[in-house]
């Protein structure tokens, strides 16, 4: 919508009139310069150019000059409508189990048996669908941490860093505490309000430089939540008896007291009916960014009656010097 921010100011177009009305002339005061052949001249502008005709270009000139001063003081504006955005202070952080415990088949997802990366891949995909507005990282661990993308609202990237992923990639056994670590080190230097890491893991922490209860007192410090997920089935399948179940073993005592320390919560998840859960408890406790009402977007527009009078002036300057030139040659010749 094309408005006037002051259109008040239309009302000073007839001032050049009421002063040209209504002020007398100012007398100039000072010796006279006598042409001879000044009357000769005169006649020959005339002829060349009606006194009329003249003043009425000049007076046009003029009035739409002045028009466009008064309507570029008069500040035009354009309106616009943005769309509706989302906007958080969130970042959320999702820290990544890759160790090779993960290859083992002991989930079920929609009563079919999957392994447990492909489940926390298949979980993390719609997680991050659902996000709305949060800056959104990840850091993939095993033996060692590491940043696999810094935060970012670009979630197709993450989505396909999430489902590229392999395990060992990052070492065979878990560094729980360094995930936190670097996840604490990344989230400590943003300015947001709030900062949520969520841990997903099947095992217990055994490698690895930083404690993990040490690393959520840390934390907790920084105002860092930190959800941990644990991944594996309720009761482990016969099969799985002749393997070593040391790697297999998950520390549900201590992710509780990690959550715990960090004012986050703990989730087991094993089959579908507990991702359900998961999902609705995580939205509830860190719900995604609301829409912001629009917002209207103003332009500023004087610049261009500000330009158009400007280039009007100069044609009228270019006009008169041209006439002068003119009128000098034609002088010239009748001397």
């Amino acid at each position: 919508m094309y408005e006037f921010a002051w259109p008040w100011l239309f009302l000073c177009l007839p001032l050049p009139w009421l002063i040209y009305t209504f002020v007398p002339p100012v007398r100039q005061q000072g010796v006279e310069l006598r042409v001879p052949f000044y009357q000769e001249l005169h006649e020959l502008q005339l002829r060349q150019h009606p006194a009329r005709s003249y003043w009425r270009g000049q007076t046009v000139l003029y009035g739409l000059i002045w028009l466009l001063i008064i309507s570029a003081s008069a500040r035009p504006q354009l309106h616009s409508t943005s769309l509706e955005h989302p906007t958080t202070g969130r970042d959320v952080l999702i820290a990544m189990d890759v160790s090779n415990s993960m290859l083992y088949s002991d989930m079920t997802l929609d009563n079919m048996p999957i392994s447990r990366i492909d489940f926390v891949k298949q979980w993390l995909e719609s997680f991050i669908n659902q996000r709305q507005g949060d800056r959104i990282g990840l850091i993939l661990f095993g033996s060692q941490a590491y940043l696999q993308a810094p935060l970012t609202y670009d979630y197709h990237s993450i989505q396909t860093w999430v489902q590229e992923t392999q395990p060992g990639i990052a070492g065979e056994t878990t560094s729980i505490g360094d995930a936190i670590g670097l996840a604490i080190k990344r989230l400590r230097e943003r300015p947001a309000e709030q900062r949520v890491l969520i841990l997903v893991t099947d095992g217990a922490n055994n490698s690895g430089v930083m404690s993990p209860i040490a690393a959520a007192h840390l934390a907790a410090d920084y105002g860092i939540k930190i959800y941990t997920v644990g991944i594996g089935a309720q009761h482990p399948s016969a099969e799985h008896d002749l393997l070593d179940t040391s790697s297999l073993e998950l520390d549900e005592a201590a992710l509780s007291e990690i959550a715990h320390i960090s004012q986050g919560q703990y989730f087991h998840v094993f089959d579908s009916a507990s991702l359900h859960a998961v999902h609705t408890r995580l939205n509830q406790l860190e719900p995604s960014a609301t829409q912001h009402p629009a917002q209207a977007k103003v332009q500023e527009l004087y610049v261009w009656p500000l330009a158009i009078a400007l280039i009007l002036s100069l044609l009228g300057v270019s006009y008169r010097v041209y006439q002068a030139r003119h009128a000098t040659r034609r002088l010239g010749r009748l001397s």
